[in-house]
């Protein structure tokens, strides 16, 4: 037993292989899109994900657009390439096909437009609290906090005192 002991003292603790990858000096980690910080170490088309209303097909597309390689990081481009790819997100209602914009045909101007950022809470906001003021069935429904779209409520969305199966008293 004493020499169990005294082997596991003479033990050196083993380093772990920590993998750190080397940045240039002009390695930006955070890049500013859209009024969104999107992550310098992620790829173009991963990185263009996390600005609310893109998507990674529509994202393949804008970077398409602006001509650069989807493998490249994010944090590697320059500010050109930046300004190139912001006009490439600007000009998705142009050149993306009908079916791939999130906001078609808007209400008050019967256009196919693409919302990015900040817009689509605004927007969605604004038509629910229309919806609410004429009094369309859609608007009562949300006004309620029940299913909008025709879904069942008998089952689902349940809450308060009905949740829960009742056990049947007699046998």
């Amino acid at each position: 037993m004493a020499d169990n002991k005294k082997d596991k003292s003479d033990q050196q603790p083993v380093k772990e292989k920590v993998k750190t990858e080397k940045h240039s000096d002009d390695f930006k980690f955070i890049v500013r899109l859209s009024n969104t910080d999107v992550d310098g170490e992620k790829t173009l088309t991963t990185g263009l994900t996390s600005i609310k209303g893109i998507g990674r097909h529509l994202s393949s597309l804008v970077i398409d657009n602006s001509g650069l390689d989807r493998n490249l990081k994010v944090g590697t481009l320059t500010d050109k390439q930046v300004s190139l790819l912001q006009k490439a997100i600007d000009g998705i209602q142009e050149t993306a096909p009908a079916w791939m914009l999130n906001h078609r045909k808007d209400y008050e101007s019967g256009e196919d437009i693409h919302l990015i950022g900040p817009e689509i809470e605004l927007k969605l906001r604004d038509e629910v609290n229309m919806m609410r003021k004429i009094r369309c069935y859609r608007g009562i429904r949300h006004e309620q906090g029940l299913s909008v779209r025709g879904q069942k409520t008998r089952s689902n969305k349940r809450s308060g005192l009905t949740l829960g199966v009742s056990k049947s008293r007699g046998r």
